[in-house]
């Protein structure tokens, strides 16, 4: 995962193989027409009784529930090169609930969802909306969709996504990203209701780190600078090996700089440089600040 700021102390997306593994703001409403196209499209026949002419008007449907149909949306171009194979087999797995046709778009709009989320978040977005229009009762379409909508700063709409997915499938994965979607939304405290929630026991090893991570935020959010530290203060500090090992001694570090221990911070940001050696993080810069 990757965060939205190297001090924020938030969670980052996977990517192919963590989030998203396979992650929306829409037009107006008022401007989209409704499934089946415009009324007034130039020669679209209609069948009369009384011999009018049958390219008139079409009038609304008297015998269909308006509220109930689903208005159409943009759908972002995908690059004739995309198939829809490049998913993994997992992922392609959960799409055969739907139509073959159905499901070749779905899968094509969300390798795209995983080609743009770094280079382009606002189009990954616009894919991940288009694959939960056709397929939004699948638990992989609104997670993808709510990990693309966060990596796009649409953090309400994240939640809402990131939410349908948990209710569908149970998976407490995300947790992590939606409480650090409640800090982006300027609700510490509703972040820290979650870090503190009993799904919270059911995260991985992983998982857990980032709620650390993003629990500790929400402390410096309140202004609670030593509760921030304490909340990253654990034995997986010494950890050297894992991925998740930089992101945790970076954060600590940082939480120790904001509470003013400044040479804590120093030796920590030290430790954390020596194993991120892919300079995923500044920790590096920060020794001599």
């Amino acid at each position: 995962m990757e965060s939205r700021g190297n001090s924020s102390g938030r969670p980052p997306q996977k990517k192919s193989s963590d989030r998203p593994s396979t992650d929306r703001s829409s037009s107006d409403r008022s401007e989209r027409p409704a499934r089946g196209g415009s009324s007034s499209r130039p020669g679209a026949p209609r069948q009369t009784r009384d011999g009018s002419d049958p390219r008139g008007a079409r009038p609304a449907p008297v015998d269909r529930d308006q509220s109930r149909l689903r208005p159409r949306i943009f759908e972002p171009d995908i690059p004739e090169e995309v198939t829809g194979e490049e998913l993994e087999k997992t992922v392609r797995a959960e799409l055969l609930s739907l139509s073959a046709e159905n499901a070749k778009v779905v899968s094509r709009h969300l390798v795209c969802v995983n080609m743009y989320m770094d280079s382009d978040p606002q189009l990954a977005h616009k894919h991940g909306i288009a694959a939960a229009h056709h397929a939004g009762r699948l638990a992989v379409v609104r997670e993808s969709a709510g990990y693309a909508a966060y990596r796009a700063g649409h953090y309400e709409i994240a939640l809402k996504e990131l939410r349908a997915s948990n209710r569908i499938s149970g998976d407490v994965s995300m947790w992590p990203v939606m409480a650090d979607c409640e800090r982006g939304l300027g609700n510490p405290l509703k972040a820290l209701a979650l870090a503190g929630s009993p799904e919270v026991k059911k995260l991985g090893k992983a998982e857990e780190i980032e709620m650390r991570i993003v629990a500790s935020g929400a402390r410096r959010d309140l202004g609670e600078n030593d509760a921030a530290v304490i909340t990253l203060t654990c034995k997986e500090l010494k950890n050297e090996s894992e991925e998740w090992s930089v992101r945790l001694r970076y954060a600590y570090a940082d939480a120790l700089d904001h509470a003013g221990r400044k040479e804590e911070a120093r030796e920590w940001f030290i430790k954390c440089a020596e194993i991120d050696r892919e300079e995923m993080t500044d920790a590096s810069e920060r020794v001599d600040q």
